[in-house]
């Protein structure tokens, strides 16, 4: 009788399994209706960066954005833009910040330069730090009058004759 009762307490826990992954399950999404078209709009937007998750190419990202985004690079390839047009556009929307490899001007120079800049301040910023940190090490060791160094050699000279 308990194995008849847990079969079917499985069989509820999988029936409401499957529920819920049905629940979560969309609509599937048509395949490219010309495959050129969506070759070129997966290229250009490998270029691009998600604008929400700036981390992420806009090809590879779900958000709603993203999603807008490609479907407009999708309209521009079939008025028959090319690549630089369709690229132009995003730039003069977005700025150069848009680009993964923003071209070098005036006004990329930071997103070019920046990190490396910022690593060399952090690495000048450190050596300065240990060279400081050295010199007080050093300075606070003569600090001791001759009278205190003769006591803490003869501290040091007794706790060694005891451990021997």
């Amino acid at each position: 009788m308990s194995n008849a009762r847990q079969a079917t307490r499985l069989l509820i826990a999988l029936i409401f399994a499957l529920c819920g992954i049905l629940a979560q399950a969309r609509e599937a999404t048509p395949l490219a209706a010309d495959e050129a078209v969506e070759k070129r709009m997966v290229e250009i937007s490998d270029e691009l960066r998600c604008l929400v998750c700036q981390n992420e190419s806009l090809s590879g990202s779900h958000a709603e954005l993203a999603v807008d985004l490609r479907r407009e690079i999708r309209g521009m390839i079939k008025q028959g833009r090319s690549n630089d047009e369709i690229m132009e556009f995003m730039v003069s929307r977005y700025g150069d910040f848009v680009r993964y490899r923003p071209p070098l001007k005036a006004t990329t120079v930071l997103l070019w330069f920046g990190p490396f800049i910022l690593a060399a301040g952090a690495v000048a910023g450190l050596v300065v730090y240990l060279r400081r940190r050295r010199g007080r090490v050093e300075h606070d060791a003569t600090i001791l009058s001759p009278e205190d160094r003769q006591r803490a050699e003869a501290l040091l000279q007794q706790d060694e004759s005891e451990k021997t």
